[in-house]
Formats: structure tokens, sequence, C-alpha cells
């Protein structure tokens, strides 16, 4: 059974291997992660860890977790951040080996309650346009399209939070 838990610095092995399986230097959206973060060292990854708990303000970051394995990561940024007017309010990104079995949609599901309970009325989520996976993800959790961001390159959905 799948997990969201805070950011932690004992699954550092267990997120080396999640990254490994992405490939080295491909975005890995939903872990707030930046080029100048050194995740690969102990040091480092628990200076990373300990970035995103300081941003607790601005973002809730969790990670999908089962027997001690990352599975994906899913952040949800509050109102006011700044990306989110941009990237949306939720980001999240699930390892290759284990899609399809809908843990996208059951973490993005919790994250809208998160949302929800935390005031929010409307979240924005975004997507590439040929991401069917993660356009079908938000639509199942009530996602509407609203536009193509006027030039294609991402599909904006909104998402009423039941508030």
């Amino acid at each position: 059974m799948p997990k969201l838990i805070e950011p932690s610095e004992g699954l550092h092995a267990a997120w080396l291997e999640a990254r490994a399986e992405w490939g080295p230097g491909v975005h890995e959206d939903g872990f707030g992660l930046l080029p100048a973060d050194d995740v690969d060292s102990p040091a480092g990854f628990a200076a990373w860890v300990e970035r995103l708990a300081g941003e607790s303000a601005r973002c809730t970051y969790r990670w999908i977790v089962e027997d001690d394995q990352v599975l994906g990561g899913i952040a949800l940024r509050h109102e006011g951040h700044d990306l989110a007017p941009r990237a949306g309010h939720i980001g999240y990104g699930v390892r290759p080996s284990v899609r399809r079995r809908g843990l996208a949609t059951w973490a993005l599901g919790r994250m809208v309650w998160e949302a929800r309970s935390r005031g929010t009325e409307r979240l924005l989520v975004v997507c590439g346009p040929g991401n069917l996976a993660s356009a079908k993800t938000i639509e199942r959790q009530g996602g509407v399209l609203e536009d193509d961001a006027g030039n294609g390159a991402v599909l904006r959905y909104s998402i009423r939070t039941g508030r």
C-alpha cells in the first residue's frame, strides 16, 4: 500500500535508485529538485531535504513510497507561489517502472484534498499536450481543460477542490 510522506534523509539510496531509473539530467516533476542540488552525497542530499522542509510555507512536498521504495513525488504549490501561474499548483512524477498503477491519480487526489483543507478553492494543473497519461490523471481528479496557453506548449486544467 503506497503512502505519501515528507521527504526523508533516510530514503537517500531509494531516491537515488528512482532517479537512476528516470535517467541522468531528466527533470523529475514533484521533487523540487534544482540544478544546483547535490543529491548524490549524503550531506548534499540532507541539505536538499532540509531545503524542501524549509519551503513548507510556500510548497508541500510529498514522496510516494511503498515498501521503502520511492515511487514518485508530488508538490503542492500554495497560493501566491511564484511558479503556480506558469507551472500550476501541483507537479508530480512517477518512476517509469511503476506507472499505470494509478499512483499519480491517487497522489493527485490526496493533494487536492490537502489544498482544500488549506482553503484553496481552485487549482491550476498543467501538462504537456503530448502527455496523454497525465491529462487523463488530471481529468480523473476533476480537471477541466481551460486552454492550451495560446501556443500549444502546455495544457492548463482547473480543478475545483469542493471548498
